[in-house]
C-alpha cells in the first residue's frame, strides 16, 4: 500500500451540513486536501489538542491516550485507509512489547488521538484519488476574509469587537468548555496582533 503524508490544515463550519464541521488535511508538498465532515464534539477536542488549551477535565480522547500510555501502548499511526459512500475509514497502528495490532476508528477520532500521540497521519493513494480536492492558496485567502467564522456562536461580524473584548469572549468559552468557539477566538486575536 502506497501511503500519503498528510498534515492537519484547520478545521472550518460544513457548509453542507448543519451543526458539522469540516476537518482539513493536506498532503505534504502538494495542494491536494482531504476535506472531511466531523460532528461538533470531535471538532472541539481536535481544536483543543491543535491548540494546547488547558481543560477542566479529561475529554474522552485525553483519557485514550493516558489510558493507552499507562499500559506502555504506543500509537505509531494512523491511516485513512477507505473512502466509501461519503464515508473515511481509518485505522489506528498501535504497538505493545513489539507487537502491532490494528485498530479499526472513525476518522474523526483517529486524527484527535495522531494529534495526542504525535504520530504521522497518511491515507493511501486510492483515497487520495477518489476524495481529494485541490485548493487554489489565493482562493483560500479571498475565502477566509469574508467568512465569519463565529457566526454560529452568535458573534455577527468580527470587527465589531474589540480586542479586549475578543480576549473576554476568549476567557469565557475557556471556562465554558467551548474549545471550538476559543480555538476560533484566538486565531482572531493573534491574527490582530500580527498586524
Amino acid at each position: 500500500m502506497n501511503k500519503i503524508l498528510l498534515d492537519v490544515i484547520g478545521l472550518s463550519f460544513s457548509h453542507s451540513q448543519s451543526g458539522a464541521y469540516a476537518l482539513l488535511l493536506g498532503e505534504k508538498n502538494d495542494e491536494r486536501r482531504l476535506p472531511v465532515i466531523i460532528g461538533e464534539s470531535e471538532a472541539q477536542s481536535i481544536a483543543i489538542a491543535m491548540e494546547n488549551i488547558e481543560k477542566k477535565r479529561p475529554l474522552t480522547h485525553d483519557l485514550f491516550k493516558t489510558f493507552a500510555t499507562s499500559f506502555d501502548i504506543k500509537i505509531t499511526e494512523v491511516v485513512i485507509n477507505r473512502f466509501k459512500e461519503g464515508l473515511f475509514f481509518s485505522e489506528l497502528h498501535c504497538e505493545k512489547d513489539g507487537e502491532e495490532t490494528i485498530i479499526d476508528a472513525r476518522t474523526s477520532d483517529a486524527v484527535a488521538i495522531a494529534i495526542r500521540f504525535k504520530c504521522p497521519i497518511y491515507t493511501t493513494t486510492q483515497v487520495m484519488e477518489d476524495a481529494s480536492i485541490v485548493f487554489n492558496e489565493d482562493e483560500l485567502e479571498n475565502e477566509d476574509d469574508t467568512e465569519e467564522p463565529l457566526k454560529d456562536f452568535g458573534y455577527e461580524r468580527m470587527d465589531r469587537y474589540s480586542l479586549q473584548d475578543l480576549q473576554e469572549l476568549l476567557q469565557d468559552a475557556i471556562d465554558n468548555e467551548d474549545y471550538t468557539a476559543a480555538s476560533i477566538l484566538r486565531d482572531e486575536i493573534n491574527k490582530r496582533k500580527e498586524k
